[in-house]
């Protein structure tokens, strides 16, 4: 037969079946293309097509995606579910974010959103405790959960960090969590920073009757993080934390079926998600990116602060809201905000993103004139008040270390 051409890609009356993934680009055309041209290129690449002309046997044309809308520099394509192989999220974003990134057609393209069906999302795992997390680990009630990476987040020593995560914990957080480039060097190594910080986890329990757990960094070759999950289990954590995007996505999977076995709740970190989501024109959404995270199956995952922090965010707030979403039946994802958070901007961080979250500072714990212990007991206090909707100056009346850290950061967002 013929081969197929581009407008063969191309049907704006087609109407997206319910078994369809559905994906929705921001497209900027190169200068001696239409849009219509560059919607069938970007179907055409993405599924089944190619430049030239072909004789092929038969009919294929069932497994060529569809450019069936196109609105300004919106374009939709709809994949039939008969192109993705199940559970397989390498294979899945080669097509749907894979070679259309580097068309000649296309100046700019970025994956904006996708809408996944039922039968391929339903064969991804998806998160084993979402949001979950913070009734089953910590019976928080209503207050968001907190957490703190030592600063500097490298070169601490085992026992400095294990002492920091101490100090964290009876001030009232619940949550030590490693920095995403902290692994298993020689000045921090991987199994005696898990030991001892455990130990100290136990010690804070014993002390203040709040359970208290520890986000280790497992991130490495696969081989070596399935042997770090075993570990954390063996040694009594609830949780691993990846750095997801940069370990790639079929590890994260095994990740997620090696912590099914354990019982262990991921937290994902998104160190590298800027390469893909920063430039707004090109590249992919970190609202595909938390999509992907969510079927691959982690429980917790860095979505920004509503630009409140000093890093750049996209929507978090949207984001979110499709975290929490019904996903056919999957969990749900526990957001985390943090970078460049204190105390200060916690009243309004859970206006904008209310209470179903995880606070996480760093500096606006470390950075308190009063060390860490004091700068636990203020953020704990603000998340707290916050949650409660106290004004957060009468709750400084009470808790010196807090009317301290806003006295030294007030309410300004740091760079």
């Amino acid at each position: 037969m013929p081969g197929i051409n581009y407008e063969d890609f191309l049907d704006l009356d087609y109407e997206p079946r319910d078994s369809e993934l559905v994906c929705t680009f921001a497209v900027e055309v190169a200068s001696d293309m239409d849009m219509a041209d560059a919607a069938g290129r970007v179907a055409s690449e993405s599924s089944n097509g190619t430049w030239a002309e072909l004789q092929v046997e038969g009919s294929i044309t069932d497994l060529s995606a569809t450019a069936c809308a196109i609105d300004g520099n919106r374009v939709t394509v709809a994949y039939p579910d008969a192109l993705f192989e199940e559970g397989n999220m390498a294979q899945v974003l080669s097509c749907i974010a894979g070679n259309i990134l580097g068309m000649k057609a296309v100046e700019r393209i970025r994956l904006l959103d996708c809408e996944w069906p039922e039968p391929l999302a339903t064969s991804f795992p998806g998160p084993q405790f979402g949001t979950g997390v913070r009734e089953e680990i910590f019976d928080a009630g209503d207050r968001p959960i907190t957490a703190t990476v030592p600063k500097p987040k490298i070169g601490l020593s085992t026992g400095q960090h294990a002492q920091i995560g101490y100090e964290a914990w009876t001030g009232g957080l619940d949550l030590l969590k490693d920095d995403e480039n902290l692994t298993d060097q020689a000045f921090n190594p991987f199994a005696d920073r898990l030991t001892e910080s455990l130990a100290q986890r136990d010690r804070a329990e014993d002390e203040t009757g709040e359970t208290k757990s520890y986000l280790v960094n497992v991130t490495a070759d696969t081989r070596r993080m399935l042997e770090r999950v075993d570990m954390v289990a063996e040694h009594g954590g609830e949780y691993v934390m990846v750095d997801v995007v940069t370990c790639g996505w079929s590890a994260v999977q095994r990740v997620r079926e090696r912590c099914a076995e354990h019982g262990l709740a991921i937290h994902a970190h998104r160190a590298m998600h800027a390469a893909f989501d920063r430039v707004p024109d090109h590249g992919v959404s970190m609202r595909v990116i938390a999509q992907v995270t969510r079927l691959c199956g982690a429980d917790q995952l860095h979505t920004g602060t509503a630009d409140l922090g000093k890093l750049e965010n996209e929507d978090s707030a949207g984001i979110n809201e499709w975290l929490y979403s019904d996903l056919h039946g999957l969990n749900d994802v526990l957001p985390v905000a943090s970078g460049g958070l204190h105390p200060g901007l916690v009243p309004e961080l859970i206006d904008r993103l209310g209470s179903n979250l995880c606070v996480q500072a760093g500096g606006g714990v470390h950075g308190h004139p009063d060390g860490t212990h004091a700068g636990a007991k203020a953020l704990r206090a603000a998340v707290d008040a916050a949650a409660a909707g106290e004004d957060i100056g009468a709750k400084a009346e009470a808790v010196p270390e807090l009317a301290t850290a806003i006295e030294k950061w007030g309410t300004e967002t740091p760079r």
